[in-house]
């Protein structure tokens, strides 16, 4: 297939709720993509600024100053050690790396992309551009011998699940048995609440506890966008196994794939940054304590969600009943269905609403006092 076969944007079916939401006499509680609507951090804006004498190319391998902070970060705040300017590279978001990732690859008819049953997406959209098969399973038994591509997304978007350790050592025994590629989109790994993972650090496919003494075929792929509040600089980034690494490179030269220097610089100072990060941790733990109790008490079971940006909800009513629902407390969600095909009794609500927002849709959950 190709670009033009894809079906219409899903997202497009959702106007009617938002229609419905934004009649509410409080306004509509937007709880359905998780845009970021806090400041970006101050630091970083000064850092762009720095950075606008931007008068020549960037690289598409990255400056060194931010593959310095690319292999930084990962030793500082996931545990991974030894990563050199080979093992990384910037990307324009995680989205576009997400949806090319199969085609750089070199991916076509007759490969199979594995991804979660409960699953952004792009996953199953890039598979099908490049023309491989999508395949959903969370179970590694369940990954066909031929597959040359696995997704595995940790914590999961959009149900907060996380794998620990053992569960990633698993995928990837089962991804080197088959000879697969293994990307472990990782976006929401500084946002764990329940415990472990309220203290202890979420494990990248990275850690040497997960990947031994050899990190080939592994891609751990990161974004800013949550926890810097960069959703409109597209600032993110791959690292992992050297020889995949430069095989994306190669491709990503001839097609001009490249985050602006000032982006780069930027991604720089946030990485080197811990601070905005655990107060921006902090502002969405206050809105999800908030949140959570409100969706019980209104009927709705919290699944997974252990970890990341949303609430991953059902009532055990189909979904777009339950949006319908919430659309007539003024409160806009996503359905399930369009996660996959395996929760269509689900919803999903995010974080990232103002502080006001998440309060009124609290609010109206909870009912008359």
């Amino acid at each position: 297939m190709s670009i033009n076969d894809l079906d219409d944007y899903p997202w497009d079916k959702v106007t009617p709720y938002r229609e419905r939401a934004e009649q509410h006499s409080g306004g509509i509680c937007d709880l359905s993509i998780g845009s970021p609507t806090d400041p970006t951090p101050q630091i970083i804006r000064d850092a762009l600024v720095e950075a606008t004498d931007a008068h020549a190319y960037p690289t598409a391998a990255g400056s060194p100053e931010v593959r310095a902070a690319i292999r930084s970060w990962y030793a500082r705040r996931r545990g991974v050690t030894g990563l050199t300017d080979d093992n990384v590279i910037p990307t324009i978001g995680s989205k576009e790396l997400v949806a090319l990732l199969p085609t750089l690859l070199g991916l076509g008819e007759g490969d199979v992309v594995v991804h979660p049953r409960a699953a952004y997406p792009t996953y199953e959209v890039g598979a099908r551009v490049a023309g491989a098969a999508p395949v959903a399973a969370d179970d590694p038994d369940e990954w066909p011998e031929g597959t040359k591509l696995v997704w595995i997304n940790s914590p999961g978007n959009p149900d907060g699940r996380v794998r620990g350790v053992d569960e990633l050592r698993r995928a990837v025994d089962r991804a080197r048995e088959i000879g697969a590629v293994i990307a472990s989109d990782e976006c929401y790994a500084e946002l764990g609440w329940d415990a472990p993972w309220d203290t202890e650090t979420i494990p990248s496919i990275l850690d040497p506890r997960v990947a031994g003494d050899s990190r080939a075929n592994l891609l751990s792929v990161y974004s800013l966008s949550k926890q810097s509040n960069l959703a409109g600089y597209r600032a993110a980034f791959v690292a992992g196994c050297s020889r995949v690494v430069a095989q994306l490179l190669k491709n990503r030269k001839h097609l001009g794939l490249m985050p602006p220097a000032p982006v780069q610089h930027a991604m720089a100072v946030a990485l080197a940054d811990d601070e905005h990060v655990e107060a921006q941790r902090e502002i969405y733990r206050r809105r999800r304590d908030e949140l959570r109790p409100a969706l019980e008490s209104a009927g709705f079971r919290i699944d997974g969600s252990e970890a990341g940006l949303y609430l991953w909800v059902t009532e055990g009513d189909d979904a777009w009943a339950s949006m319908s629902r919430l659309a007539e407390l003024g409160i806009l969600a996503g359905p399930g269905v369009f996660y996959g095909d395996f929760y269509p009794n689900h919803v999903r609500l995010s974080l990232t609403a103002s502080d006001d927002r998440i309060r009124a849709a609290a609010s109206r959950l909870r009912g008359p006092s």
